[in-house]
Formats: structure tokens, sequence, C-alpha cells
């Protein structure tokens, strides 16, 4: 009983910060995803420590450089959003980002005891999974205003909408899949990844997420999205936040560890939160710029 009031408790704490950061502002949405990606990537540099004891050897100038840069990243994808013409956040990301790219291996073959690639490559990979998804995330927030919308709602669609969406469907899916599975799950789906996960519950939930996604955008939603966005954007999450689910285990299993931090109490760490929305927010990113940018 105490552990089910612990993980309640920390998922509406949870849900009220992801809420409160989500809609209130356009700083505070790129303040809330600037502080996952500090978190989710310090997270993921403990579980490539444990799969690969040699990463344990990169000198401080590598970890905290990476971090710099990540950072620097992040700030670079919000363009022209928060500033002035002459120098803004996403303008002084960039230039951090370039810098610290080209000086970060030149100081790790200066400063490190062993040059290694391969843990530049752990390194790059770590920015290209966490940090470049995460400014994918915000750049659709902070670009909204140029998607094609439908009806007649007054200045279009709010920022928030497409992020949310995303999130959303993760979520539908993640629960209706578990419910699924629960309940008629027979056939293992990627045993030695994640044991419990069923392909009844992985597809059930699936075309749950989108069946709700197309009840809500058929009869609520036409206002802001078509109803094509509606079943493409809950098939997007639904698949690519599966696979990140399943790729995030694996990194799991590797590293030999059940959870990849213990931020929120039963609820695991920040890549156990969003490593669905991780790999789902690239696809997302292209099928918006594609198909619904004007």
């Amino acid at each position: 009983m105490k552990t089910f009031f612990t993980r309640t408790a920390s998922a509406l704490v949870f849900v009220a910060v992801m809420l409160g950061g989500i809609l209130w502002s356009p700083f505070t949405f790129f303040l809330l995803f600037f502080l996952v990606n500090i978190f989710a990537l310090q997270e993921y540099f403990k579980l490539i420590r444990l799969i690969d004891t040699d990463y344990q050897e990169v000198s401080v100038w590598h970890r905290y450089g990476v971090l710099v840069a990540s950072c620097a990243i992040i700030m670079a994808f919000t363009g022209q959003a928060f500033g002035t013409t002459d120098i803004s956040l996403g303008f002084m990301g960039w230039w951090m980002s370039v810098i610290f790219l080209l000086v970060l291996p030149m100081g790790e073959i200066l400063l490190g005891k062993d040059f290694s690639l391969k843990n530049i490559g752990y390194s790059a990979l770590g920015l290209l999974y966490i940090t470049v998804s995460l400014g994918l995330l915000i750049d659709l927030r902070l670009s909204v205003n140029d998607i094609i919308f439908t009806g007649n709602t007054p200045g279009g669609q709010p920022g928030w909408l497409i992020p949310l969406l995303l999130i959303c469907f993760i979520w539908i899916n993640d629960t209706m899949a578990y419910i699924i599975g629960s309940l008629i799950g027979r056939t293992p789906f990627f045993p030695a990844i994640s044991p419990k996960k069923t392909m009844e519950g992985s597809v059930g939930g699936m075309l749950l997420a989108v069946a709700v996604a197309g009840i809500f955008g058929y009869y609520w939603g036409r206002e802001w999205l078509n109803l094509q966005h509606w079943l493409a954007l809950a098939g997007i999450a639904a698949v690519f936040g599966t696979a990140g689910d399943l790729l995030e285990s694996k990194l799991k299993r590797m590293a030999g560890v059940k959870d990849s931090g213990n931020i929120m109490p039963g609820h695991g760490g920040f890549l156990d939160r969003f490593d669905s929305l991780l790999l789902a927010t690239p696809f997302a990113w292209i099928y918006v710029h594609s198909f619904m940018m004007v």
C-alpha cells in the first residue's frame, strides 16, 4: 500500500510539472525539456559506463564538455524565439555548439589518458539519441504557427498541441498495451529485451491509440487538425514510441539495471519516462515538416 501511494504521489507531481511546463508558455516548454535533456543524458552516460567500462576513463573535459555541448544544441533549436533580432538564445546556442563540437575532440586527444574514438562515438550517440530529439520537440513547439490547420480557430493552433498529442498518444498506447497484454497476451514480443511485453498487447495498444485519435479527431479535433493528421501522429507515436521503449530496455538489460535512474519513486528515471518520446519525436518532426507545414 505504501508503494502504491508513493507511485501515485510521484506520478501526480510528474503530471503537474509536465502540464505546467508544456502549457504555460514557450519558454517554460523550452526550460522543461532543457532540464530533461540534462538529466536524461546523465542517465545515458551512466548506462554506457556500465555497458562498457572503458567509458569510465573519459576525462573530466570530455564528460562536462559533452554536457555543455548538449545544452548549446538545445539552445540552438530555439532559433529567434527568445532574445532580440541581433542576439538570441538560438544564436548563442549555435555558436557554442560549433565551438564545443570542434574543440571537444581536440581536448580529448590532449587531456585524455587514452584517446578513444569509441568513447567519442558513445557521446555523439547520446547527443543524437537524446539532445537532438528533444531539440526537434522544441522546434515543433516553436514553429507550429506555420502549420496548416482547418476550422475557425482564431490565430491557428496552440503551439503546444502537437507535442502534447504525441505524449498523450504514447500514454494511451502504453496503457492499452498493458491492459490488453494482461487480459489476452500470450505471444512474447521481443522476450530477450522485454519479457513482459506481448504481441497481442503491443498491437492492441497501437490500434487503440489510433482509434482513440481518430474518434476524437473526427468529432472534436477538426478545428485544429485534419483527421488524417490525427491518425498519422497517433500511428507514429504508437509504433516508434514502442520501438523507443524497447531500445531503452535493451540498454538497461545490457547495463544490468532495472531502471535508468531513481528520480521518480516507483517510476524510475528520466530515460524511463521519456524513452518512447525520444524515438517518436524525430519521425513526428519529419511528418509535420513534410505534410503539415506551409
